[in-house]
């Protein structure tokens, strides 16, 4: 196809195509003539990708090299290959930890070694919690830690679907695009289906919410302050 077809099929400008081009991101076509080039299959799915990784991931064009050279590294394994995607999306904690984060990190260390998960307590994942952890003990939530384990379990059981679900795909690109789209999305979807069930569990505990008319254009009612604020932090 040429430029124009590829630019129709993903919505992305013919400018827009060229500039990846340029940059690295996108192969060029072949050459057809001094001045067309032909595009297949595999330059609209790296295409795609490369959207996905800006619209949804957030990566700035470094960011985007470093993954797609990931990928493109046919030695490197699928887990490393995810791993690098996922770090990229996932936001870094650069704030200074707070005075608690020494018993923070060894709380995470310890669930980490109790539940047998093969990962780094001093990754950036095990550091996001240690840091989560230190915030809520700096407010006189320090006991929260006793909970840990559940909140695990439900990881797990999450982790799992969501491995599940990337594993249809079978190229590296789709892989590691439904990494990054499960991983931002996937967070966003976890934590409404999380308040959700805040509020039916509020609701069991404190009192039943009573029916209310529908609010503006059919939408559900909210549910009063009580009910959407009681219950676990967070």
């Amino acid at each position: 196809m040429r430029i124009g077809e590829l630019s129709r099929r993903t919505g992305v400008s013919v400018p827009t195509i060229k500039y990846y081009v340029r940059e690295g991101l996108l192969p060029a076509g072949q050459l057809t003539s001094p001045n067309q080039a032909s595009y297949d299959a595999t330059h609209e799915r790296r295409l795609k990708l490369i959207r996905a990784l800006i619209d949804i991931g957030g990566l700035s064009v470094a960011g985007i090299r470093e993954v797609l050279a990931a990928i493109d590294d046919r030695e490197r394994p699928v887990h490393e290959m995810l791993g690098a995607a996922a770090n990229r999306v996932v936001p870094r904690y650069t704030d200074e930890p707070g005075p608690g984060i020494a018993a923070s990190r060894a709380a995470v260390e310890q669930l980490i070694e109790r539940r047998g998960w093969r990962a780094a307590a001093g990754g950036q994942a095990g550091e996001a919690l240690a840091v989560a952890l230190a915030a809520l003990a700096e407010v006189g939530h320090a006991e929260f830690t006793t909970v840990l384990d559940t909140y695990a379990d439900a990881a797990e059981r999450v982790a799992d679907a969501d491995l599940a679900y990337v594993a249809h795909s079978v190229a590296r690109e789709d892989l590691v695009e439904s990494t990054v789209i499960g991983t931002v999305l996937g967070d966003a979807i976890f934590g409404a289906l999380r308040r959700l069930a805040h509020i039916d569990a509020s609701a069991r505990l404190f009192g039943t919410l009573t029916e209310a008319s529908p609010g503006p254009e059919g939408a559900p009612p909210a549910p009063g302050p009580d009910a959407d604020t009681a219950g676990r932090p967070g």
